[in-house]
């Protein structure tokens, strides 16, 4: 399926596929190793857990590369529409709070940033400064106002 990336977002999937790839890899290859070195396989435990955290890395560094071969990376165009890569001031409920539009891998609602996929994001892609609406959640309807896009 294919995704839009910031830059920034591709750059961290890359850097953690190389990550996998090496420092991960060598780690579970030597595991695997010494865990065959306590002789019969067929009763050995670390042996079974050893090969299935290597398959699980290689399950993990596939869907990476899956994930980075079918990605988009998104450049932001001049406008004055939100778009993915855009960080934005917008005011939920009366409370000012500070977000960027990323794409669903790169989303970290800890970190105020939310995927153009989310329900708040779905809303606020393509919509402009002083732009107001109304955002139902399971619980409330809340007004959002944008402020500041940049």
């Amino acid at each position: 399926m294919v995704q839009y990336f910031t830059s920034e977002g591709i750059k961290k999937l890359k850097e953690e596929l190389n990550y996998l790839k090496t420092v991960k890899n060598k780690e579970a290859t030597e595991l695997l190793k010494y865990a065959r070195s306590f002789g019969d396989l067929k009763e050995n435990a670390g042996y079974d857990d050893a090969k299935e955290m290597k398959a699980s890395l290689y399950k993990k560094i596939s869907e990476l590369e899956g994930i980075i071969n079918e990605a988009i990376v998104y450049e932001k165009k001049e406008t004055n529409k939100i778009q993915i890569g855009c960080h934005i001031l917008i005011q939920l409920d009366g409370e000012e709070e500070k977000f960027q539009i990323v794409s669903p891998a790169e989303s970290d609602v800890l970190n105020n940033k939310i995927s153009y996929h989310s329900p708040l994001g779905q809303k606020l892609i393509g919509q402009e400064i002083n732009k107001e609406f109304y955002f139902e959640t399971k619980e409330k309807k809340i007004k959002v106002r944008i402020l500041k896009i940049s």
